[in-house]
């Protein structure tokens, strides 16, 4: 068996924030996830926009979802780098957070034709009709306020496993590195 390589602490590639702004205004879609009334984990894929450092999406205020978030705000959002190859970013972002519930006309109002454009970026008429179509009365607003990130930066790990990353590019191992790695490597009897 081979020992563990410094690299396998992965919290150590974060990605840094002008790289977790590109993906998330690039992407175009993400994974939302709750816990239900009887604790198990769901989640949908979501078209979203990323403004004012959090992630917005909408959906019909009779969905499960929203009422599990107004029930236990706490949520996560799943972002992949391979949903946006126009990021130039190569990884992963996790958010966890807490949702807020919007039914506001001003909400809507910004959020609608944002989504909107961002999903018909060169065609403005479409953009309109897609805007008009979001907007009905069962449409809710899920906000999503990050409370702690655990991002993935692949090129640092690819440049980490070929030898070239320099040490000043590596960031501080987040918990599961820094404390519970150590433990099952000794549980495990590795050195």
């Amino acid at each position: 068996m081979t020992g563990v390589q410094d690299h396998e602490a992965v919290s150590i590639y974060p990605l840094d924030q002008k790289q977790i702004d590109s993906l998330l205004t690039h992407a175009g879609e993400c994974a939302l996830n709750w816990t239900t009334k009887d604790g198990w984990p769901v989640g949908v894929i979501h078209s979203f926009v990323w403004n004012r450092g959090r992630i917005w999406a909408t959906v019909g205020g009779h969905r499960h979802r929203i009422s599990a978030l107004r029930r236990d705000p706490r949520c996560s959002v799943v972002v992949s780098a391979a949903v946006a190859p126009r990021s130039g970013v190569a990884g992963a972002i996790t958010i966890k957070g807490r949702a807020i519930v919007h039914e506001d006309r001003e909400t809507k109002d910004w959020f609608y034709a944002a989504l909107a454009r961002k999903a018909n970026p060169t065609d403005p008429a479409a953009a309109k009709a897609f805007e008009q179509r979001l907007d009905s009365p069962l449409r809710v607003i899920v906000e999503v306020v990050p409370v702690k990130w655990i991002t993935f930066d692949a090129a640092k790990f690819g440049a980490d496993t070929a030898g070239t990353l320099p040490a000043d590019q590596k960031g501080p191992p987040l918990s599961s590195d820094a404390e519970r790695l150590p433990r099952e490597l000794k549980k495990r009897g590795i050195s």
